[in-house]
């Protein structure tokens, strides 16, 4: 009698199984990351072994600690990690490209049943946690050492950009963010059928749409290319987008699909207020897939609707079969960013007015003898015509931002504030304003603020530090007192003041 193997569908075997994807995913990034590395140096190779260890360990141990088969080993965890690091700055601290990972892995997939299971792409869900835990160090870029601003943030704000630069990955921005060795290895997927061509063109052609139609420059090849080529465009589309998990299943539901997540982002490229809004179009669109693939199937052949609802006796409309949490998830986000828009809109009149007095108040401090400030069309011209670069080399990493000239009553030329921001501070930029006569002579300088990059660890050091002081010098204050109270030569008191010399 011959024994018989009962098992479920699908029956077929192939080849490419899980490692072998992800081996081929790998493979794919091998070119931006070399490039990556290349321009940006040492420490954008650390952060991509760091991101890449971290996510390994962490599912490593979680496999350990729940007694599970040791799924690290299919690759899913490394192509995590190295899509996390790819699309950090090069100059991101290493404990938060690990924090990242960490959350990546255990959170958004191990927590949720592991591979095959997470709703959200965990690379994109890691990168977005980064970026609203870590705002400031997320959004701080350096090129050879030099902090500018991306691409597309100088884009956002009218200004030109270098697309060559941004095309060749030479640019200010993320590791991964040449577009050319990014195309190399997202078309090579495409090309050996590892992903699905529908969603990456639909999710560019989407985008493009939108940013001709609403843009402001209509179809210009220029304005466009510059959009496509920065902001995480182009990975997002190859590598984040296709992502088997998280995107529908069905051709028309690909392609809807990535035309939701290019409008999405062309919405938020165009509308938002941060050049890092694509991850979150995408992370959108995976909330959105489930639905892509209960309501978009193909048609069976012989398929009649109504013969099919009336056989299930099924007499709900479509809106009445989508399911109840789906509908209570929707209205809390709606209220949640009506409320929101609410918040900014009443208070953005009154931050920009605080923020008018403060410069105006800092203006003062180093040209007092001013009755009012005026803007200098020349010199803002001059201004712009640097583009977001160094001024000059004699003043180190010197980036000038406003310049005012100050008048007195009877309308003559006092002097000028400069506010600039300095890359050379001990731990971060510091912004400051700088009066200078119409002589050319430095009146004054008012510091505003310092973008000091530091984590709990610093602080609680640093907290640590100030306490070991205070309690050296109460030791000596009474050490002092019992010298005075015995007769010894010395001080019989000493009184602790504080940083305004009031006795404490």
């Amino acid at each position: 009698m011959n024994a018989l193997n009962i098992s479920s569908s699908p029956h077929a075997r192939d080849r490419w199984s899980t490692a072998y994807i992800m081996r081929a995913v790998i493979l794919a990034l091998m070119p931006t990351t070399i490039v990556g590395v290349a321009v940006n140096g040492l420490h954008a190779l650390l952060v991509i072994l760091t991101s890449v260890v971290a996510a390994v360990a962490t599912e490593f141990a979680f496999d350990r600690a729940c007694h599970k088969p040791d799924t690290w080993k299919d690759g899913s965890a490394a192509v995590t990690g190295l899509l996390l690091a790819l699309s950090l700055s090069p100059t991101v601290p290493l404990y938060m490209t690990a924090i990242g990972s960490v959350f990546a892995i255990l959170v958004v997939k191990c927590c949720f049943g592991g591979l095959g299971k997470n709703f959200i792409n965990p690379a994109l869900a890691g990168r977005c946690f980064l970026l609203i835990s870590f705002g400031r160090a997320m959004s701080s870029f350096q090129l050879d050492g030099v902090s500018s601003a991306t691409p597309i943030a100088l884009l956002m704000n009218g200004k030109a950009v270098d697309i060559t630069r941004m095309f060749l990955g030479t640019a200010s921005g993320v590791i991964g963010g040449s577009v050319l060795a990014l195309m190399a290895g997202g078309l090579a997927l495409w090309a050996l059928d590892f992903i699905h061509g529908e969603i990456c063109f639909s999710v560019l052609g989407g985008f493009t749409l939108y940013l001709g139609l609403f843009g402001g420059q209509g179809f210009d090849p220029k304005f466009l290319l510059a959009h496509l080529c920065g902001g995480g465009v182009v990975m997002g589309a190859f590598f984040m987008a296709t992502d088997y998990v998280t995107s529908p299943v069905s051709k028309l539901a690909q392609m809807t699909y990535g035309l939701v997540i290019g409008v999405l982002g062309g919405l938020f490229r165009v509308h938002g207020s941060t050049a890092d809004s694509f991850s979150y179009s995408i992370i959108i669109g995976n909330l959105l897939a489930p639905l892509f693939d209960i309501y978009i199937i193909p048609k069976p052949f012989a398929y009649r609707r109504a013969a099919l609802r009336a056989a299930s006796g099924d007499k709900r409309s479509l809106l009445q079969r989508i399911p109840r949490p789906v509908v209570v998830l929707t209205v809390i986000t709606l209220i949640a960013g009506l409320a929101l828009s609410g918040v900014y809109a009443i208070t953005k009149d009154t931050i920009e007015e605080q923020q008018r007095l403060a410069n105006t108040a800092s203006y003062k401090a180093v040209c007092a003898d001013a009755d009012h400030f005026e803007a200098v069309t020349a010199i803002d011209n001059a201004i712009e015509d640097l583009n977001g670069e160094v001024y000059g080399t004699a003043f180190g990493r010197v980036f000038i931002r406003e310049a005012m000239a100050g008048v007195d009553e009877a309308g003559n030329l006092v002097g000028y504030a400069i506010r600039v921001t300095s890359a050379d501070g001990f731990d971060g930029n510091i912004t400051l304003v700088v009066g200078v006569n119409a002589e050319g002579v430095v009146m004054g300088a008012f510091f505003m603020a310092t973008d000091y990059v530091t984590s709990p660890v610093s602080n609680r050091r640093l907290g640590q530090q100030r306490q070991r002081r205070h309690r050296r010098r109460v030791r000596r204050v009474h050490f002092l007192q019992r010298r005075g109270q015995r007769g010894q030569r010395g001080p019989r008191f000493l009184p602790l003041r504080d940083r305004g010399g009031n006795e404490q």
